[in-house]
């Protein structure tokens, strides 16, 4: 449905302009309709228009392409759709070079020109979300640059910062929680893509049927449920980045439609027989490594090297402790500008105990803790009274682990199989910030096995905010 977007239809023929504006109502769509371009024009300055389909000549001998112009000088970002003859189509090519996003030839197919309608707004509405979310990340992690002094992180950022302005694939490999994300996102707006799409998909999150669907995109009927064209990740980041997390997950036959597309530029949409080419740098990322998976017979080593052509791996949190009080203080003033409180540093005793805590969750633990301290603070400085409530998860498992305390073997056996099965599902947990499908998923065990461990172990399950 149109979700109240308003379409400019501009055609000196009374009956077009009829038909499709019963087209675009019924598909939801608000229509303005003008004969001539000086009235559109005036409707362009006067109203917000999401889109406008002009034909080429109307009437007095007016040039389509003179309110092309006209309607672009108003708004350079708005879609412009070109109907032409199918004698014109030179001239639809030399409109489409004067900034048009896309024609379509007379008669109209009302099924294409709906199609070509959805794909251009939502590339418009791609852009903005890109724009807008570009914007944050300058406002807020970017105006920053990423929160480290460790020689080896920085060693990875300076790395990142010799390839961001190459189209060579990049693979980001690391635990949970590390910033591999981030780190495709410095890559994306820092480099020459930065005013292109920033795509992701988490291949981890899907089927295999519906990560190709979301991968490649499908054509209406292609399969049951397909009621339209959809169009896939790899349409969308034409031009800009294409991040693929988790590609560890990414089942072997969708491996194999993969490769083919970073080796070809092109892939077909599910159900479809048009070859689509794209323009995209891929930047992939991992938190299993990939080599164990290639001798398991689980990921292509073709893959493997075709996307790892730049490998950058991230330190855990563990092993860049002195950056705890930095990132601490990175996130106190997020969350007491968001929470509106005057919190503003950290007592040494916290950081003396966060410094020795592992963070198997890594930085994004250490940022829910921060969170979750902000929120519980009474004074200005995060104390331990503050930080109990995030504290309390790391003592669901002692620190060590004592045979001498057992009298047989037997006893000490059953003791160590449940104390490093609790550790491993407290870790797990932390490591996917709660979420019991993901933390099922890494320890090999359905979510209802998973429950049931949770409850006998009376483990506090960690906080998803």
């Amino acid at each position: 449905m149109g979700n109240d977007r308003t379409v400019l239809i501009v055609d000196d023929e009374e009956g077009i302009r009829y038909g499709l504006s019963r087209l675009f109502i019924k598909e939801g769509y608000a229509v303005l309709a003008f004969e001539g371009g000086e009235g559109a024009l005036q409707a362009a300055k006067e109203r917000a228009i999401d889109i406008a389909v002009v034909d080429m000549r109307l009437k007095g001998g007016e040039s389509g392409l003179d309110l092309l112009a006209a309607l672009l000088a108003e708004d350079p970002d708005l879609p412009v759709v070109i109907v032409t003859g199918y004698g014109s189509i030179e001239t639809a090519v030399e409109a489409m070079k004067h900034g048009a996003s896309d024609y379509v030839l007379k008669p109209i197919d009302n099924a294409a020109l709906l199609d070509i309608i959805r794909r251009n707004l939502e590339i418009v509405r791609l852009r903005k979300d890109n724009s807008f979310l570009k914007s944050e990340l300058m406002n807020t992690v970017y105006s920053h640059e990423i929160v480290t002094r460790d020689p080896g992180f920085l060693a990875v950022i300076a790395k990142a910062d010799q390839v961001k302005n190459s189209n060579a694939p990049v693979l980001i490999s690391g635990e949970s929680g590390t910033g591999k994300e981030v780190l495709a996102r410095r890559i994306h707006f820092s480099g020459n893509r930065r005013d292109g799409p920033f795509v992701g998909l988490n291949c981890a999150a899907l089927s295999e049927d519906l990560l190709l669907s979301e991968l490649f995109g499908h054509e209406r009927g292609a399969f049951t449920g397909a009621t339209e064209r959809q169009l896939g990740k790899f349409e969308l980041a034409n031009k800009g980045t294409l991040f693929l997390d988790e590609i560890g997950d990414m089942a072997l036959g969708v491996q194999a439609k993969l490769l083919r597309v970073l080796e070809e530029s092109s892939f077909d949409r599910v159900g479809g027989t048009k070859r689509i080419s794209v323009d995209i740098r891929v930047v992939a990322a991992t938190n299993r490594p990939l080599n164990d998976l290639i001798r398991e017979g689980r990921f292509r080593n073709d893959l493997y090297y075709r996307i790892a052509i730049v490998e950058l791996k991230l330190p855990p949190l563990r092993e860049r402790r002195t950056d705890i009080p930095l990132l601490a203080q990175f996130f106190i003033e997020r969350y007491a500008a968001r929470y509106r409180k005057t919190v503003t540093g950290i007592a040494p005793e916290v950081i003396e105990r966060w410094r020795g805590y592992d963070w198997p969750g890594n930085v994004r633990e250490l940022q829910n803790a921060v969170n979750q301290a902000v929120l519980l603070c009474r004074g200005t400085q995060i104390d331990l009274e503050a930080i109990s409530a995030t504290t309390a998860r790391a003592a669901d498992c002692p620190d060590s682990f004592d045979p001498e305390a057992f009298r047989t073997l037997k006893e000490l056996s059953a003791a160590a199989a449940e104390y490093y099965e609790r550790l491993r599902i407290v870790r797990a947990l932390e490591a996917s910030a709660g979420n019991r499908s993901r933390t099922a998923r890494d320890l090999g065990v359905t979510r209802k096995t998973l429950a049931k461990k949770i409850e006998r172990y009376g483990i506090v399950q960690p906080s998803r905010g």
